[in-house]
């Protein structure tokens, strides 16, 4: 019997100048994946070149988590920027965070976008076609790793330009039936209860389901696992996670 085996990632270095939003310290202890702020959602260089030399000093692996130009909105505003001018900022983002990598001994492994650029590339293909242009543009030849949700444009137009795809699970957000994000907007979309998040984490890396919005139980299939940096004790939660799925026979391990 092949034993489980998932990866976990967060979303570090969400601050911006004296103002720090995420315990990336604390996170890098226990994910074996970093998707890192590159600035257009929130970080700036000093804290790229930090959470890279703290990622790199763990072993964790470094991702660009790029974004829609929106510091004031998180990134989570959904913006009509024409394919080429989001594959230029897509690249922008990626070589940016590759300088602070490579300073560090390390490389960017993979890309993951943030927020709505997430949300909108699950169902829009132009913006998913101009977020895999933006990847190729950066890696100049390098096959970088896509992260996203199972079943996404961005994942089948990543797939389709013969990069690695790689599908990721949410266990602190709710399903809908058809296996997407409920919207942030709705009531009951994040899970805030701590055993529940554990609970839904060893199920998707076991059983590879969750039971959705509506309460019926949905196959969830991904090789990682996102938590997310800035729910409030999110380190403790993370432990937690890790904990029981180690408990659980689940091998905790990078896919990068």
């Amino acid at each position: 019997m092949t034993q489980a085996l998932i990866d976990l990632n967060a979303d570090l270095g969400e601050g911006f100048g004296r103002w720090r939003l995420t315990d990336d310290e604390a996170l890098l202890s226990v994910v074996t994946s970093a998707n890192v702020a590159c600035g257009f959602h929130a970080g700036d260089a000093a804290t790229m070149r930090r959470v890279c030399d703290l990622a790199a000093e763990k072993g964790v692996e470094i991702g660009a988590q790029v974004s829609y130009r929106d510091l004031a909105g998180f990134g989570r505003r959904s913006m009509d920027v024409p394919p080429d001018e989001l594959a230029a900022e897509v690249a922008y983002q990626i070589g940016a965070l590759e300088v602070f990598a490579r300073a560090a001994g390390a490389r960017v492994s993979y890309v993951k976008p943030h927020g709505a650029l997430y949300n909108r590339t699950v169902h829009d293909e132009e913006q998913a076609a101009a977020v895999v242009d933006g990847v190729l543009l950066a890696g100049a030849g390098a096959d970088l790793p896509v992260l996203g949700l199972p079943g996404s444009r961005l994942l089948d137009a990543a797939g389709k330009a013969g990069l690695p795809v790689v599908a990721e699970a949410f266990a602190d957000r709710a399903y809908t039936a058809v296996g997407t994000l409920v919207p942030r907007r709705e009531e009951g979309a994040v899970v805030t209860d701590p055993d529940a998040v554990v609970q839904r984490s060893v199920g998707i890396a076991g059983s590879g389901s969750v039971v959705a919005h509506d309460g019926r139980l949905i196959a969830v299939r991904a090789r990682s696992l996102c938590l997310h940096g800035d729910t409030p004790g999110a380190a403790e939660l993370a432990r937690r996670v890790r904990s029981a799925l180690e408990a659980a026979g689940v091998r905790v391990e990078a896919f990068a």
